[in-house]
């Protein structure tokens, strides 16, 4: 890998962290204001039915799943970011076989470790 696709790897992982971070905080941020009413669509404070209880519940569950997801991503894509600056020359290449990740794999996913 030449030190311009390295270059360009690195500014796409910055680019993905940025966007990862605004839908984290997004998330967090949107969680942390609404109150129940408001996130169920509810135009009064009268008692719910259960099954709008239910699908409260799942749009938290969807909510904490998303975050844990982001806060994943998050991580590979520092993790990346340091083996790339600590040991540019070993960017890229499968940590199970050693091998190049084809680049068009790292378009999508930059912070891929492995070949697959």
């Amino acid at each position: 890998m030449t030190e311009a696709q390295r270059q360009h790897f690195e500014r796409r992982l910055l680019q993905e962290r940025a966007y990862a971070l605004d839908l984290l905080n997004r998330e967090t941020n949107a969680a942390a204001t609404e109150d129940e009413q408001d996130r169920a669509g509810d135009l009064s404070k009268v008692p719910t039915h259960m099954a709008d209880r239910g699908t409260d519940t799942i749009d938290e569950e969807i909510a904490a799943s998303n975050a844990t997801r982001l806060s994943g991503e998050l991580a590979e894509i520092d993790a990346a970011l340091e083996r790339l600056r600590a040991t540019p020359e070993r960017y890229g290449i499968c940590e199970d076989t050693g091998r190049p990740i084809p680049l068009e794999r790292l378009e999508i996913i930059p912070w891929a470790r492995t070949c697959q």
